[in-house]
């Protein structure tokens, strides 16, 4: 049986965090399941949460007052969503939209930020492995806004 300790401890997001912080991680922790269309976040839309998906695919969009809807990025197995939670003032920077069934891990937000405030480096390490995420999310746009707007880089 899977437990989310071992899920988390074996994920590559928290590849070689020291064991009591995975411990710790496991506390704010809970599976989670969307459906084929519904939107696991709103930009503007407080971020309590960050995911990381095990199944199903998940789109993340921005919206354009002339083309409606950009997916910038599409995310799947193993990927982390939003890292919003970690950034004040704490509000998605996107929408992001499951485009079929969708079972992730949700981490709690205020419960993982008591957290890492009480064991900075436990706050460290998320903070740097977040930093990748951000970055990959920044260029993921960059290239779709390219793509979108037929602009030479």
């Amino acid at each position: 049986m899977e437990t989310l300790e071992r899920i988390l401890r074996e994920h590559k997001f928290f590849r070689d965090l020291e064991p009591q912080h995975i411990e710790l991680l496991v506390g704010c922790a809970s599976n989670v399941r969307f459906s084929e269309g519904e939107f696991i976040c709103r930009e503007g839309d407080e971020a309590t949460q960050f995911f990381l998906i095990r199944a199903g695919s998940v789109a993340l969009e921005i919206n354009t007052h002339d083309r409606g809807p950009l997916v910038v990025q599409t995310l799947g197995e193993g990927d982390i969503l939003g890292w919003s939670w970690l950034i004040w003032p704490y509000k998605w920077h996107f929408d992001a939209r499951c485009l079929d069934l969708v079972r992730a891990i949700a981490l709690d937000a205020t419960c993982l930020r008591t957290k890492c405030e009480a064991d900075h480096h436990l706050g460290y390490e998320i903070l740097k492995r977040f930093g990748h995420v951000v970055v990959e999310r920044l260029e993921a746009t960059r290239l779709q806004l390219l793509d979108v707007y037929r602009v030479t880089p």
